[in-house]
């Protein structure tokens, strides 16, 4: 029987998944990491991107989290976010035009913006975009 380890993936507003995984894989500050059971404790910070989790029934899914924390404890692996999607759920749309949005705002040197908020803006949508791209490519498989 393969070793599993418990996950909770939480937004601002509800928990998104809770169960029980074989493996992790989360984009952290510094690059992807995979998390498997038994590994060591650890607290990092998330960027936008896209966190993969494999049941154990071997079912791959996948989420977009906006950024966050995620922390592993021995049994336990937490990833806390202010948003929280199923990637499924993402609307391409609306992330493209986002990423116009804060683009566009970056380049009007003249306007009165919030750099970071833009930024920030553009990061998560670039995001949303390469998650969706993702799962295309694992569609078209």
């Amino acid at each position: 029987m393969a070793m599993t380890m418990h996950v909770d993936i939480v937004s601002a507003e509800k928990s998104i998944f809770s169960g029980t995984v074989t493996m992790l894989f989360a984009p952290a500050e510094m690059g992807e990491v995979g998390i498997a059971p038994r590994h060591a404790p650890l607290l990092t910070w998330l960027k936008p991107g896209e966190v993969r989790v494999v049941t154990k029934e071997g079912e791959e899914r996948s989420y977009f989290v906006s950024g966050g924390i995620l922390e592993v404890q021995p049994h336990v692996v937490t990833i806390l976010s202010d948003t929280a999607i199923r990637a499924r759920d993402l609307d391409e749309a609306a992330a493209l035009e986002a990423k116009e949005r804060a683009e566009h705002m970056l380049a009007d040197k003249k306007a009165d913006i919030d750099y970071a908020k833009a930024q920030a803006e553009l990061a998560q949508s670039a995001a949303q975009l390469r998650t969706i791209q993702k799962l295309r490519e694992k569609a078209k498989r």
